[in-house]
């Protein structure tokens, strides 16, 4: 039997460690959800999130299919992901950012707490962004991006995230259509050893049709000298140290909008998707538990960028809302040499690694036995999202990245579903090269044919 076509089972270390440990115990939470729909949903919003006002109704119907979920319950994202630790884990690194140049900061839960308070206070100060309020995000993958993002929810504005390699014309239509108030950018940022900047895409995006915009706020990067326009621009830096790191979440309902993120628009032109507060955030944080399989002292790793869904819920929400460590990086993988992310490994002992099939394979290429010269053995579970893993590249990444012990969770889902739909479960699911395998408990999968029929 070929490689391509082995079973894959999960190892009894792996299996000992896991949330989820057996097939059977799979089925059993499965059928938990298809008996009990709504009894499922209740036992794990009551148990996963901390409530500021206790929802009334699981599941509103009436008005389908636009579905109420939690009615009646309040809370708040940036409580969930930073306040809830404060305690327990306010020490805790939540952040390890490496920029591409080689700059590294560890940021903890109170530190990131303190920062996001402070941004939030500036939102509100500085620019009378409130509630409801769209906010364009246009940055490289730095610190301040996640704490722009978590500065939004804790005072309840909208948040879009524009992947910073977008065009200017991507990100006027994306402002447009969101009658954005505020964008926060960056002079730029560091890829493949040179400057990218993202100051002048924001100043030709502004030339025509963004009249919603009133201020432009600036973080300093990578210090190159950008277009000034006195009175809409402001550096982030000169602003931020006025502010008090004290700032009371707002009250927020279980439908109100968290963020909205705009699909690639690869099958057609970019939908803006909206994600609301209670649903996406339970979701968020029990696939990070059931999928990752994180235990408290991990080190957790995704590659992908914060401008596609993949970065908001697995870089930064999900991360955060289970209490892990994340990293964070800002380059590509093969700069200065295709070792990059190996090292990174092999220095933050990193041990769950979620990444691209498209990078699998250029590493591939470029570095088959670059794995090889790094000590890779924190790793105990491997992931892939974006796209369909070809089994050559399956079985590469497990063989030389995970040295033939790491499940491979190859996870299908989309922006619209905001996380994980379908996908192995590490402790539990035989898997082989190139199939995602089963719906998640509490996801139904079925087939149509094209006249809508269950086939």
């Amino acid at each position: 039997m070929s490689p391509s076509e082995k079973v894959y089972n999960p190892s009894k270390e792996i299996v000992k460690r896991a949330l989820i440990k057996s097939m059977d115990e799979y089925h059993k939470l499965y059928k938990e959800a298809e008996d009990d729909f709504e009894g499922f949903w209740d036992r794990l919003a009551k148990d996963k999130i901390d409530w500021i006002k206790p929802y009334h109704k699981v599941l509103d119907e009436t008005s389908a299919p636009f579905y109420k979920w939690f009615v009646g319950g309040k809370l708040n994202v940036s409580t969930q992901c930073l306040d809830r630790h404060l305690d327990k884990r306010g020490d805790k690194t939540a952040i390890l950012f490496e920029g591409e140049p080689g700059d590294k900061r560890a940021i903890t839960y109170r530190e990131l707490s303190n920062e996001v308070n402070k941004a939030a206070n500036l939102l509100k100060n500085q620019f009378n962004i409130k509630k409801g309020d769209r906010v364009v995000i246009y940055m490289p993958m730095i610190p301040e991006l996640p704490v722009a993002m978590l500065a939004c929810a804790r005072i309840g504005a909208i948040h879009s995230v524009v992947f910073g390699g977008f065009s200017a014309d991507s990100l006027r239509d994306r402002i447009i259509d969101a009658t954005a108030k505020l964008v926060i950018t960056a002079d730029g940022g560091h890829r493949r050893g040179q400057p990218n900047m993202l100051k002048p895409v924001v100043d030709e995006a502004l030339k025509d049709g963004c009249e919603s915009i009133e201020n432009v706020l600036i973080v300093k990067r990578n210090k190159e000298k950008v277009n000034w326009v006195d009175g809409r621009d402001h550096w982030y830096h000169e602003l931020i140290n006025d502010e008090s790191n004290v700032c009371e979440p707002e009250v927020m309902d279980s439908e109100d909008p968290l963020y909205l993120l705009y699909t690639s628009g690869s099958t057609g032109k970019p939908k803006g998707i909206q994600h609301s507060q209670a649903g996406y955030i339970l979701w968020a944080q029990l696939t990070m538990e059931w999928v990752f399989d994180i235990q408290e002292d991990d080190i957790y790793w995704c590659s992908a960028d914060i401008g596609w869904v993949t970065g908001h819920t697995y870089i930064l929400y999900g991360p955060l809302a289970v209490g892990t460590t994340t990293v964070m990086y800002e380059g590509v993988p093969v700069h200065p040499d295709p070792g990059r992310w190996w090292k990174m490994i092999e220095e933050y002992k990193v041990n769950q690694f979620y990444t691209a099939p498209t990078a699998i394979r250029l590493l591939h290429k470029v570095g088959p036995d670059e794995p090889g010269k790094y000590d890779l053995s924190s790793l105990k579970i491997l992931g892939t999202v974006g796209e369909p893993i070809n089994p050559d590249a399956w079985i590469w990444y497990h063989e030389n990245v995970g040295s033939k012990k790491c499940p491979i969770v190859d996870t299908w889902w989309q922006t619209e579903t905001g996380g994980h739909m379908i996908t192995p479960l590490p402790g539990a699911t035989p898997t082989k090269p190139g199939s995602a395998c089963f719906p998640l408990p509490g996801i139904f999968l079925e087939i149509m044919d094209e006249n809508g029929n269950k086939v």
